[in-house]
């Protein structure tokens, strides 16, 4: 579209340097060595070689960047996936696990009797999560690396007390989760699983 822009301001420079008459000179000369093009041949041609740049400029892409985590992730699982040909699929399924439990806990803290009150249910919580069993079948014992990370990542983070939360708490546990979310979707778009 740049190029097709480019050409109506060069035939527009034109315009206004040379003016009408010159222009209608220049035609009529060109006329007159070559009788049998016409105005509209002229502009037909210009068209054509408009076409002609426009669409090969289209098979040009700029590389980008590989897209990955922020710099100031606080957790990054790019890379430590094991090469399997399910790894993206692991990666996605870890994303949605992670955001679905992320959604729970912020749920049952909004209810009037919440499940999860103390740091063993959290606890039992987050055993679970970093196992990521699905369906019977172990992502964690796929994925070593991913579970490792994601375990040290939540004992660092949310923590392995078993008394009473707070509400400060729960919501760095849920924030938590929302980060090991982030940083599985963050692997499926990163060339290095």
């Amino acid at each position: 579209m740049d190029t097709v822009f480019m050409l109506l301001l060069a035939a527009g420079a034109a315009y206004a340097f040379l003016g009408r008459d010159r222009l209608e000179q220049l035609v009529a000369v060109a006329h007159a060595k070559l009788p049998a093009v016409e105005l509209r041949h002229v502009i037909g041609a210009a068209l054509v070689a408009g076409l002609a740049l426009v669409w090969s400029g289209r098979g040009r892409t700029e590389p980008t960047p590989a897209p990955g985590p922020a710099p100031d992730a606080p957790i990054t699982l790019a890379g430590k996936f094991s090469p399997t040909p399910d790894a993206s699929t692991d990666a996605a399924r870890m994303e949605a696990l992670f955001g679905e439990i992320a959604d729970e806990l912020e749920w049952d803290a909004m209810e009037a009797e919440p499940l999860y009150k103390n740091g063993v249910a959290f606890d039992e919580l987050r055993v679970r999560a970093f196992d990521m069993r699905m369906k019977g079948e172990s992502l964690g014992a796929r994925h070593p690396r991913v579970r490792d990370e994601i375990r040290a990542y939540l004992d660092r983070t949310a923590g392995t007390s078993g008394g009473p939360l707070t509400p400060a708490q729960k919501s760095a546990w849920v924030a938590a989760f929302r980060d090991v979310q982030r940083a599985a979707g963050d692997a499926i778009r990163s060339p290095s699983r």
